[in-house]
């Protein structure tokens, strides 16, 4: 869907200037018209052209099992399913985004394709064509980034038109009709590479010349690298699970850095923050070090920037030539600050490759949520666990009803009927089944890294709980008159009665484990996909101006809109939907400033004024 800013354009003849009622500029119109997406009127799917969706309910017992096993074949087979070489016999475009006059405005966001609520508030901002924050008018970025992660739970072309395409199309339905095309580059994160990428590559690479809504997508590959103006690049890898660099890549990456300067200065976008990560598997940020110490180095360029999603918060580390950003808030479920390492030393100490860069040492210098708001909204576990996860509570009392049912069998003694005895499960094949449960919970063989004896000793505990309270429910239930019923009443009791009683009371004891597992690190991800928070979103405003520095601005949004009207009468590049109440965006913290003026690599390290970083300072967000 593109409207007429995309069409071959004509030069006026200067002795003919056609009026509003000139027959030439109302057939031009009329044609123009009938070429734009017709607004819907109401929230109807067939309207809209795509179903908006809930947030994606990551406990349900089907979606747990589905996607686990989905995140493993992909990690196992990741190999045989990498696509990557193929990419080899499709074009290596270098592209170019001169801006206007000299000032480029980039836009980044990451993690986005979730529940539509959350996913278009974001995109309604993107496409706005500027925003006011704190007295400052950022206008919409002549490129948006999307830095991974454009569809959940797993990726699909239903799943990428609903979650991904759709809100966004109705967020910037087309070209705007003056200025340039924004152009939308995507980075594939670890959802759109569990089909071996072949929707991903449907969506932003088979079409060279296509679009989603108002956003022109040309990249060629998976990967990317756009000159900027002001003597900046922007390179953006594919890593693929973070296994390794294909050759393929490899050589157009080689090919763009021929072009690179030793006065030059590169954002680098990486599907994760493996300086993160790298504090609990210090091999996480090998693959990163390989890029910047073969490719970047040799060209006497600097990494001034680098920017990763997959951790759904704002978070940046500082260091004396370089700033570490993680951005995940596009959409999907918040994840928490307050356990982020307060420093993060890339490569680590402990990688075992002897051929690794000089460790640097960052300093975490900003987040949003701030960790004070994130512990608050740890603590709502209790609360919103249980009520948010009603299929996993259902799958908790059934695994409960049966532990009850085995211990019965053994206080009371087997049934008399063939059907009774075919209905009980024996005690031990229950408790071994929730305890492997447990523990296989604390560290699932999908995340790739070590499980520990923190992690086999808290899932241990957490089944230990677990039966505790099946056989202090099931001594009871044995004391109640209903066990010397009519066979089958006591089972159907036991279904309709205890199993959601024994189903909530799981879920608190679920959602009390995980605070407590926080505490050892163990956990984090599930303590905040459990309670699936909307609100706390944010996005990166890049601009960089012809002297070649470099603002970012980091919004946040605090509160994500859950109810919008249809504006079928504005015009053609208005969003198809509006927020019943204004959303409203702020700074996460003041905006960081790269100057030209910056260390070369390898220089020591240094002061923020030495590294040519305007250190922000002022309020506490």
């Amino acid at each position: 869907m593109t409207g007429d800013a995309s069409a071959p354009r004509v030069a006026s003849d200067p002795s003919h200037e056609a009026g509003p009622g000139d027959p030439a500029t109302r057939d031009k119109a009329s044609r123009r018209a009938a070429r734009l997406p017709r607004r819907p009127a109401s929230l109807d799917p067939r309207e809209l052209g795509f179903t908006p969706r809930g947030p994606v309910p990551w406990l349900a017992p089907l979606l747990l099992l589905s996607t686990g096993l989905r995140s493993l074949l992909a990690t196992l087979f990741g190999a045989y399913l990498d696509k990557r070489e193929l990419q080899n016999s499709l074009p290596s475009d270098i592209h170019h985004q001169p801006g206007d006059g000299g000032e480029l405005w980039l836009d980044y966001v990451a993690d986005l394709g979730d529940g539509f609520d959350a996913t278009y508030s974001v995109a309604y901002l993107l496409a706005q064509p500027e925003l006011v924050v704190d007295g400052q008018r950022l206008p919409r970025g002549h490129a948006l980034v999307l830095g991974g992660d454009q569809v959940y739970p797993t990726a699909s072309m239903d799943d990428y038109e609903d979650r991904f395409k759709g809100p966004y199309r109705s967020a910037l339905p087309v070209p705007p009709p003056s200025g340039p095309r924004p152009t939308m580059y995507a980075l594939p994160g670890n959802h759109d590479w569990y089909d071996g990428l072949t929707a991903f590559l449907r969506v932003f690479v088979r079409m060279r010349t296509g679009s989603v809504g108002g956003w022109r997508t040309e990249q060629s590959r998976s990967y990317f690298a756009v000159r900027l103006p002001g003597d900046w690049w922007l390179y953006a890898i594919d890593e693929q699970f973070g296994s390794y660099l294909d050759d393929p890549q490899l050589r157009y990456f080689e090919q763009a850095g021929g072009q690179l300067r030793s006065h030059h200065r590169v954002i680098l976008a990486t599907p994760s923050p493996s300086w993160v990560k790298a504090s609990d598997r210090p091999d996480a940020y090998d693959t990163l070090d390989y890029f910047l110490r073969t490719v970047i180095a040799p060209t006497g360029a600097s990494v001034r920037l680098i920017l990763a999603g997959d951790l759904h918060h704002y978070a940046r580390y500082h260091g004396p030539d370089r700033e570490l950003i993680t951005c995940g808030g596009g959409g999907a479920y918040l994840a928490g600050t307050h356990q982020l390492p307060s420093t993060v030393t890339v490569p680590s100490p402990d990688a075992i490759r002897p051929d690794h860069s000089p460790p640097r040492t960052f300093t975490l210098a900003g987040a949003f949520p701030t960790a004070q708001r994130s512990r608050r909204y740890a603590w709502g576990v209790v609360a919103r666990l249980p009520w948010r996860n009603p299929g996993f509570l259902t799958m908790l009392g059934i695994l409960h009803t049966l532990w009850m049912l085995s211990i019965a069998e053994l206080v009371v003694g087997p049934g008399d009927g063939e059907e009774q005895r075919l209905f009980s499960i024996p005690a031990g094949i229950m408790l071994t089944m929730m305890t492997l449960a447990t523990v296989l919970f604390a560290k699932p063989p999908s995340t790739g890294a070590r499980r520990t004896a923190r992690h086999v000793t808290l899932g241990l505990a957490h089944g230990v709980a677990h039966l505790a309270l099946g056989l202090g429910g099931a001594l009871l239930w044995t004391r109640l008159p209903v066990i010397d019923w009519v066979w089958p009443l006591p089972p159907l009791t036991a279904a309709a009665v205890y199993g959601p009683a024994l189903g909530v009371l799981g879920g608190v004891l679920v959602a009390v484990y995980l605070l407590v597992a926080s505490l050892f690190r163990v956990n984090l991800n599930e303590l905040f996909a459990g309670q699936g928070i909307e609100d706390a979103k944010s996005f990166l405003r890049l601009r960089i101006t012809d002297d070649g520095t470099l603002t970012i601005y980091p919004l946040a949004v605090d509160n994500v809109c859950h109810q919008w009207r249809p504006r079928p009468d504005d015009p053609a590049d208005a969003p198809w939907l509006a927020p019943a109440t204004p959303l409203t965006v702020r700074l996460a913290e003041p905006p960081i400033v790269l100057t030209p003026g910056g260390p070369a690599p390898g220089e020591p390290a240094g002061t923020a004024a030495q590294a040519g970083v305007s250190a922000p300072a002022g309020r506490d967000s």
